[in-house]
């Protein structure tokens, strides 16, 4: 089946479709019905199926003669240690913790928040909970202790586990006190706390409530614990993601249609299937991490990599190319602002010529706004296909993209290419009717949103209508604006609170920022509109210059705001630029422009949770503020 064919199947006949797919799965009790949408706008997919997502990620494959295969490649420049686990000995390690977990009163339904760094023993939680029917909660490693707090007191799980440790590159940080102190500003308070002693930092374990993670281990092994049948429908984890009021929302993903879409698209989408080696490089707090380091390539058979170091400094920018080399990558998920942190640091590509990436197939690349000189800067290097691909933590895989497993399409730069099959992609205007191509409008989701999608947002059912259904009828609202072409790819240019309006003309900041990525001395930028008295709002560009580039700052503005008149004109009124030494992120690597544009008009912001490292923050407020 061709694209065209497969995604007109999946829009006009998604339960034949998805049906087809389930046998990507085993079933406890197979699906007789494939779509429940009796209480619409909730679409409930295999809702009469039963399976255990944990044994179509490990006991499957053991149980059909890939015992031996590799799993899971454990690879750690910030500790010096490797380690490659088998599928055999990864189950052995899941059911002795699922059986430790059993032991501590676990059961279908419960939840455990895990908060640990990456290291296997976060992926052995994750599946053991999975085994049980537990729902899990994995908050990012190094969380700070209010934020924590809220996700323990929203989730109100029965068991926290967690590590004595994470390590940067320039620092340790302890987590076990940051957990405590959230534990004390929580309502809610767990029954016990699993910790993973490393050995840079040694925790403090509190007597009654505390356990050891090798104790654990040790009760575990005695008793083993086997799958436990849960309705496809059931959750298998809830994944906080940041809300516009404050309150992060708890967005729930099932066991079924997860499975299934996992699956279907490790195969589809990223072209990878039983053998291949895996690497996606993000971190197990994240969706991708969830999706694409876990259960998608588990379940698919491959065999993944769960680093933990950075794209940059442990050691240097060759850090990349180190891994692809060693293990034969085939396929390689980062997100454009680590190939753009290579990129400032080895704009001529030195590091990544001394490697042999003769394995490397593909480049996939998600979680911020592909700008066509990144896209270009990398192909050119790898001389492999640079694909982008377009999704959110609510939907848990791709949206939009290149199948390179079903029909590698014409890549076109800015573009994520094409819907994927399952998605009823409609650009809409404020009115919620449809606009011709190329016209910028909402990008929407018309219902019913694809298996494996999000099914509520935890404990708020209410919040789930209003955040994602309320705003057009019969639609799931994405939040971000962009357009179709003439030839059916999509164009996502950015959230549509940064459609900023100048003079009554609605501009897009991501078509700026495109163009001034273009130079040659930018390796990244962020254009955020700015409140004005008499325009409304005006633009203002921060750059960061590639490394080793001396240029005067008034030339590198006067060039900008040149190129930005050129190909957007004058109406963009673009005037101001700011030569800055590095870009507020998140940890996954999302410029945090909302944050900048609020205290750029004067807002007293708090410094978000999510952010990598708030001296970049606190650097730049100066510049924002214009002091």
């Amino acid at each position: 089946m061709d694209y065209r064919a497969a995604y007109e199947k999946s829009i006009t006949s998604p339960e034949e479709f998805w049906g087809d797919q389930a046998s990507l799965v085993d079933w406890i009790r197979k699906p007789r019905q494939v779509l429940d949408s009796s209480r619409a706008p909730h679409h409930r997919w295999f809702p009469d199926a039963t399976l255990n997502t944990c044994y179509n990620a490990l006991d499957r494959h053991v149980v059909n003669g890939a015992a031996d295969r590799v799993a899971l490649i454990h690879d750690s420049p910030v500790t010096g240690t490797k380690r490659r686990i088998t599928y055999a000995e990864l189950l052995a390690d899941v059911a002795a913790f699922a059986g430790a977990l059993q032991q501590l009163g676990v059961e279908k339904g419960d939840r455990v928040v895990i908060y640990m760094p990456m290291i296997p023993e976060a992926v052995v939680a994750m599946l053991a909970c999975a085994r049980l029917g537990a729902v899990h909660s994995v908050v990012f490693g190094g969380f700070a202790a209010h934020e924590l707090a809220v996700r323990i007191d929203d989730a109100t799980p029965k068991v926290v586990v967690s590590a004595s440790c994470g390590i940067e590159p320039s620092r340790t940080i302890a987590y076990k006190p940051l957990l405590d102190r959230a534990l004390e500003l929580a309502t809610h308070a767990p029954e016990a706390v699993i910790v993973k002693q490393r050995p840079e930092v040694t925790a403090d374990l509190q007597d009654g409530r505390d356990l050891d993670w090798e104790v654990a281990m040790r009760a575990g092994r005695t008793q083993p614990a086997g799958c436990v049948e849960v309705a496809a429908t059931d959750p298998l984890y809830v994944l906080y993601t940041s809300g516009t009021t404050g309150r992060p929302k708890g967005i729930v993903r099932d066991n079924g249609g997860h499975a299934v879409a996992m699956a279907w698209s490790f195969r589809h989408v990223y072209d990878c299937g039983p053998g291949d080696v895996w690497w996606a490089a993000s971190d197990v707090g994240w969706v991708v991490g969830h999706s694409y380091i876990v259960y998608a390539p588990l379940i698919s058979g491959a065999t993944t990599i769960l680093y933990e170091g950075k794209p940059v400094g442990t050691p240097d920018a060759g850090a990349f190319w180190r891994v692809v080399e060693e293990y034969e990558v085939k396929a390689l998920f980062t997100a454009p602002t680590a190939i753009r942190a290579i990129k400032k640091e080895d704009s001529a590509g030195e590091f990544l010529s001394r490697h042999d990436l003769s394995s490397l197939q593909t480049l996939f690349l998600a979680g911020e706004r592909l700008d066509p000189d990144t896209w270009q800067w990398a192909g050119e290097r790898l001389g492999v296909p640079v694909v982008d691909n377009w999704w959110q933590t609510e939907t848990g895989w791709p949206i939009a993209a290149n199948l390179r497993g079903l029909e590698p399409m014409e890549i076109k730069p800015g573009s994520p290419s094409v819907p994927v099959p399952g998605y009823d992609v409609r650009v809409l205007d404020g009115a919620g009717q449809e606009v011709p191509p190329g016209t910028e409008g909402a990008i929407c989701l018309r219902l019913p949103l694809p298996p494996g999608t999000l099914t509520t947002v935890w404990g708020d059912e209410e919040r789930f209508i209003s955040s994602y259904l309320s705003a057009f009828d019969g639609h799931y609202l994405s939040g971000d604006g962009g357009y179709v072409d003439d030839d059916g790819y999509l164009f996502v240019m950015g959230r549509t609170d940064d459609v900023i309006n100048v003079a009554g003309h609605r501009l897009s900041t991501g078509s700026m920022e495109e163009v001034i990525s273009r130079h040659p001395a930018v390796a990244e930028c962020a254009v955020i509109g700015v409140a004005d008295t008499l325009k409304g709002q005006l633009p203002r560009g921060f750059v960061v210059l590639k490394t080793g580039v001396e240029a005067d700052p008034d030339e590198i503005r006067e060039e900008l705001v040149a190129m930005v008149r050129g190909e957007i004109g004058a109406v963009a009124a673009f005037k101001e630029v700011v030569v800055v030494g590095g870009l507020p992120k998140t940890r996954s690597g999302k410029i945090l422009r909302r944050t900048m544009r609020e205290i750029a008009d004067g807002k007293d912001t708090p410094v978000p949770s999510t952010i990598e490292d708030p001296s970049v923050l606190d650097t730049l407020r100066p510049a924002l503020r214009q002091e």
